[in-house]
C-alpha cells in the first residue's frame, strides 16, 4: 500500500532534481457512403435504381494474446548514457531477472555488470565509470543499495543486506571532491527515520553526515550537496527546519498543517532560495513556486494551472537553468521554460507524430540525450538522441512481440458521483467488439492517495483482449485534482471513496455498456480493499472479485505498518480513522467484520513479505470466508511482498486470474447461462 509521507518512498535517487520531503507520499472502422448512395438518400423519390445500403462494418477481435506475452521480462529496459556519453546501459533478463548491461555508443558487444538471480535489478544510475542500483529482499522492501564497476568484476553492496531500508539522496553530481561519493540515507539506527550519509562507491566506506539526536525525517541539499534543509513530523503537523551552513544548527522556518502542501523540489541555482510545489496561499491546486527562505515567504509563481496539481520541475545541470515543468492531467503534460530545450522537443516531435515522447538521460555535455516514445496500445521505444548533429537511432523496444494494431484504446472519461463530484477516469473498450453489453472489470488504483493515469498498462490490455471493458477510475482522495477532491476522503474508506466506485459501475450499466450480470472487480493494495468493499456492501454489483494484496480489517492494518510509517501515524488517524474514538467507524468499514453479505466467488493473492498489507490482512478474510462456506482462492508466494514482482511469480498470478475471470464472467459464464436456459 502506498502511503505517500514516507520521503523514502520516491524515485531510487533522490538528488538535488527530486527532493520530496514535505510530499504526500479501441478504435472503430468509419464506413463512408458513397456518393451514389448519398444521393439516393438524399433523393429517394428520382433515383431509378434500389436505394444502395451502407455496408456493415464486421468487427474482428484481435488474436488471443497469452498472459506470458502481456507479463514476462522486457527484451531490454531503462536505457541510460554514462556521463562522458560513451557508453549506453539498461535492463534486460538474465535466468529470469532484470540485470544490468553496458555496450559502447558506437555498437559493440554488450557487457553483463549485474548477475543477480536473487530479484530483479530495480532503480539504477551513473556515478562516473560505476553504476548504482538497489534491490530487495523476497518483497520486504529492505532496499540495499549496491555498487558496481562498468565491467561487472567489482560490484559490492554499499548498505546492510538485512533490516535496514537504505536509498541515495544525494548522487552527488559534479561537485568536486565528491567524484566517487553519494549520500545515501537509512534507517539503520533508528527503524522509524532515515540518518544522512556519505558513502564512497568504491571502497564502501561510510560518515555519519549529521547526529540526528531530533530525528529528523526528511532532507534537502543545496547545488554544493550540503544538506541545509531537514524535515519532519509533529503529530499532524510538517515541520521545516533550516540552516545557513554545516556548522550552524537546524531552525524551524516552517509549520503547516498536513492538509496543507509545501514541498521543496531544490535549491534556486545561487543556493539562497527553493523551488517547491506548493498550495498554500489559499490554494486549491498545487503550483510551482519559488520561496524565499530568509523573508519565510512566496516570492513568484513559477507555474499553475487550473485544474490539477503541479508537482514537477526540470533543470539543466550544465546550464543551471530551468527547464521544464511537469504534472499529470488526463496524460502526463509539460510546460517548457527554456528555448533551448523546447528546440529539441520541437525537433523530435515532428519525428514522434502520434506518440507521447520524453527526453530524459542525457550525459554531462548534455548533447547526446536519450528518448522513450508510447502510447496507451505501444509500451514503450527507446532512441538516442545526439543534439549535436540533430539526429536519432532506435535502440530496443520493450516488448517487440505485442502488435499495437492488436491493443486496445484507454480513453479519458468522466461521470458524475452520486454527490456532484466530478470522477475522471480511463475506460479501455475490447478491440473489435462492440461497445454493448460487455463483461466488465472494474479496476480501483491502489493508495489511496495515489492515481491512475493514461499510457499503456498490461493488466488493461490482457483484460481487454479477453473481451473485457475495464473502467478505472480516480474515485475521491486520488491525488493530482486539488486539496479539497483530497481531503473529501477522510474518513470515507467504504463510504463516499467506494460510492464513486460504485456509481462506476452504475455509468456503465445506463450507457448499455456493461453487462450488468457480468461485472467483476479487481484490484490492488488499497484497491484490494475495494474489492473486498465492494463485494461486501454492494454485493449486488459484482460478479466475481480478484483481492491483491488488500487490507480487510483497518485495526490489525494500523497496528502492523512499516517500522518508518510510525511517525505518521497521527496524521493516518485523521484520513483513515482513530481505531479508539473511530472504532465504530472502522469496523463498519472493515470487511472481515461483514463476509455473511459476501456471495460471489473471490480470488486472494497475498505476498508473504509485504511490509505495507501484511499477510494476515488476506489469513483473516480467506478463514472467514471458508468458515462460510464461500469459494475462495488462495494464492500466497513465500518470496513476494507488496505485489509480486518476480517473472514467474507474475505468470502464475494473471494466468490464474485469467482463468478465474473467465470462469465467472468469460465464457464459463455463458456455458453457465446456457445450462441454466436449457
Amino acid at each position: 500500500m502506498k502511503i505517500p509521507f514516507n520521503p523514502t518512498h520516491a524515485p531510487f535517487v533522490e538528488n538535488r532534481n527530486f527532493g520530496r520531503a514535505f510530499s504526500y507520499i479501441s478504435s472503430m472502422k468509419t464506413t463512408h457512403l458513397t456518393l451514389t448512395a448519398l444521393v439516393c438518400i438524399a433523393t429517394a423519390a428520382a433515383c431509378t435504381s434500389p436505394e444502395k445500403q451502407p455496408e456493415k462494418v464486421v468487427l474482428q477481435p484481435p488474436p488471443t494474446i497469452t498472459v506470458k506475452d502481456f507479463f514476462k521480462n522486457p527484451e531490454k529496459a531503462s536505457f541510460r548514457i554514462s556521463p562522458d556519453g560513451n557508453f549506453i546501459s539498461y535492463r534486460a533478463p538474465w535466468h529470469e531477472r532484470m540485470n544490468i548491461f553496458v555496450q559502447p555508443v558506437g555498437g559493440g558487444d554488450a557487457v553483463q555488470v549485474t548477475h543477480d538471480t536473487i530479484r530483479d535489478v530495480g532503480g539504477y544510475f551513473w556515478k562516473g565509470d560505476r553504476l548504482l542500483y538497489a534491490r530487495d529482499i523476497n518483497g520486504d522492501e529492505n532496499m540495499i543499495v549496491f555498487s558496481a564497476s562498468m565491467d561487472g568484476k567489482d560490484v559490492k553492496a554499499l548498505t546492510p543486506e538485512k533490516g535496514v531500508r537504505a536509498g541515495v539522496m544525494d548522487d552527488l553530481h559534479n561537485i568536486p571532491g565528491m567524484e566517487k561519493s553519494v549520500i545515501l540515507q537509512m534507517n539503520k539506527r533508528n527503524p522509524q527515520v532515515f540518518d544522512p550519509y556519505l558513502v564512497n562507491i568504491e571502497t564502501g566506506a561510510i560518515k555519519a553526515l549529521y547526529d540526528n539526536k531530533e530525528n529528523f525525517e526528511g532532507w534537502v541539499t543545496d547545488h554544493t550537496g550540503t544538506i541545509r534543509i531537514a524535515t519532519k513530523t509533529d503529530g499532524t503537523d510538517q515541520v521545516m527546519f533550516y540552516r545557513a551552513t554545516e556548522k550552524e544548527p537546524f531552525k524551524e522556518i516552517m509549520r503547516t498543517g498536513f492538509k496543507d502542501s509545501f514541498s521543496p523540489l531544490f535549491f534556486t541555482f545561487d543556493n539562497k532560495n527553493i523551488y517547491a510545489s506548493s498550495n498554500l496561499n489559499g490554494r486549491d491546486k498545487s503550483a510551482i513556486v519559488e520561496w524565499d527562505i530568509d523573508a519565510k515567504k512566496e516570492i513568484k509563481e513559477i507555474y499553475a494551472n487550473a485544474d490539477y496539481d503541479v508537482d514537477g520541475l526540470d533543470f539543466s545541470r550544465k546550464r543551471n537553468v530551468l527547464t521544464m515543468v511537469t504534472w499529470t492531467g488526463e496524460k502526463s503534460e509539460r510546460k517548457i521554460l527554456d528555448p533551448e530545450t523546447q528546440t529539441m522537443y520541437d525537433k523530435l516531435g515532428a519525428e514522434m507524430k502520434g506518440y507521447d515522447f520524453w527526453i530524459y538521460g542525457e550525459n554531462d555535455n548534455e548533447d547526446k540525450f536519450m528518448v522513450w516514445k508510447g502510447n496507451d496500445r505501444m509500451p514503450g521505444k527507446y532512441y538516442f538522441y545526439d543534439a549535436a548533429t540533430g539526429t536519432s537511432k532506435e535502440m530496443a523496444t520493450l516488448y517487440p512481440w505485442l502488435k499495437e494494431d492488436d491493443l486496445a484504446e484507454m480513453k479519458p472519461i468522466s461521470y458524475q458521483s452520486r454527490d456532484g463530484l466530478t470522477i475522471h477516469g480511463y475506460l479501455t473498450l475490447p478491440k473489435g467488439r462492440e461497445a454493448k453489453d460487455l463483461p466488465v472489470v472494474i479496476n480501483p488504483h491502489g493508495g489511496p492517495w495515489a492515481r491512475d493515469d493514461w499510457g499503456y498498462n498490461s493488466e488493461a490490455q490482457l483484460l481487454a483482449n479477453r473481451g473485457y471493458a475495464v473502467l478505472q477510475m480516480n474515485f475521491r482522495g486520488s491525488t493530482g485534482y486539488g486539496r479539497k477532491f483530497w481531503e473529501s476522503s477522510f474518513k470515507e474508506w467504504g463510504k463516499t471513496m467506494q460510492n464513486d466506485i460504485s456509481d462506476g459501475v452504475a455509468w456503465l450499466v445506463k450507457d448499455g455498456i456493461a453487462d450488468p450480470k457480468r461485472v467483476a472487480i479487481y484490484g490492488g493494495s488499497y484497491g484490494g480493499y475495494a474489492t473486498l468493499a465492494g463485494i461486501t456492501f454492494t454485493p449486488e454489483l459484482y460478479a466475481c472479485a480478484v483481492d491483491y494484496v488488500g487490507v480487510s480489517n483497518l485495526f490489525t492494518f494500523m497496528n502492523t505498518v512499516p517500522p518508518y510509517w510510525e511517525p505518521f501515524k497521527k496524521m493516518m488517524y485523521e484520513m483513515v480513522g482513530d481505531p479508539k474514538a473511530d472504532s465504530l467507524l472502522m469496523r463498519a468499514a472493515s470487511p472481515v467484520f461483514h463476509v455473511d453479505k459476501i456471495v460471489c466467488p473471490l480470488f486472494i493473492a497475498q505476498g508473504a513479505h509485504d511490509p505495507r498489507v501484511n499477510k494476515d490482512e488476506s489469513d483473516q478474510m480467506v478463514a472467514a470466508l471458508k468458515a462460510r462456506g464461500v469459494e475462495v482462492e488462495y494464492m500466497v508466494k513465500d518470496n513476494e511482498g507488496h505485489g509480486f514482482h518476480n517473472e514467474e511469480n507474475r505468470l502464475d498470478f494473471y494466468n490464474a486470474m485469467d482463468k478465474f475471470l473467465d470462469t465467472h464472467i468469460g465464457s464459463g459464464y455463458k456455458a453457465k447461462e446456457a445450462e441454466v436456459k436449457k
